[in-house]
């Protein structure tokens, strides 16, 4: 059960919520707004069940194309 205990911490769930949070300020900031929206409910959800904010920032990713920057190799 210590994955539960980690998943569940205070620090583990401020993480997630932050990281979503910027992900959604990213979305705002290149025009995505409903994904931007989507993102804010997903922090709000994420506080609550950290699973929820470590799936989205996965799905996030693979909608960047997988890359860690969002960029293409030339």
């Amino acid at each position: 059960m210590v994955l539960k205990k980690l998943l569940g911490s205070k620090a583990t769930r401020s993480l997630t919520v932050i990281s979503v949070l910027a992900e959604a300020k990213r979305a705002f900031a290149r025009g995505r707004r409903t994904r931007g929206l989507v993102l804010l409910g997903v922090a709000v959800l994420a506080w609550k069940w950290t699973v929820i904010g470590l799936a989205a920032q996965g799905v996030v990713k693979v909608l960047r194309g997988g890359g860690a920057s969002g960029s293409k190799p030339a």
